[in-house]
């Protein structure tokens, strides 16, 4: 009798860290922000589209972005922009990593975190390592990271105008929450 309830509860324990297991974060609002600066200007661009996924099983962090989705609030300098990034053969922006650090999902503290990974962009692939935070709360997961993105590293040559030409280093940020989902169903 015995044996049996310790298989019947061993099941039950398996049962439960499997429908556990079974979640994974997602996102398809996301913010991304970048800023570039110019002699005497700065500007930014964003875009609320942002797809994401976080799964803590799998240690896998993973994230895009449709490019032509960034506005910087003057059509001529989105096109310029398109043009740049060359958005019509590389239309995407992604990361795809893991966490190199510990997150406790238990706790509904901000807690840092480091990714490490590739960061696509201009058919160009880099290893990057960004810092940011986490934060659980209910079925909700909020991200933030920050980190400069150099142009130069990814072939990306800063438009300009005459000798003015903007700064190699954009400044990215994001911001996304996260919703938890049933694995099957992503």
């Amino acid at each position: 009798m015995n044996i049996l309830l310790s298989l019947i509860i061993l099941l039950f324990c398996g049962v439960c860290d499997d429908v556990r297991q079974d979640v994974a974060y997602i996102t398809d609002s996301g913010h991304v922000e970048f800023t570039s600066r110019v002699p005497l200007h700065t500007f930014t661009g964003s875009s609320d589209h942002l797809h994401g996924l976080i799964d803590f099983d799998e240690n896998l962090v993973d994230f895009y972005l449709d490019l032509s989705t960034l506005k910087s609030g003057i059509g001529r300098r989105d096109r310029d922009i398109y043009r740049t990034l060359n958005v019509d053969d590389y239309p995407f922006a992604e990361f795809t990593g893991t966490l190199s650090t510990s997150f406790d999902q238990n706790s509904s503290e901000t807690q840092q975190v480091e990714v490490q990974g590739e960061f696509t962009i201009h058919g160009v692939t880099r290893n990057v390592t960004i810092q940011g935070t986490m934060q659980k709360q209910g079925e909700e997961l909020y991200l933030t990271a920050e980190w400069i993105l150099n142009l130069e590293d990814y072939d990306i040559e800063p438009p300009g105008i005459l000798f003015y030409r903007v700064n190699e280093e954009q400044e990215l940020r994001i911001e996304a929450t996260l919703n938890s989902a049933p694995k099957e169903e992503i």
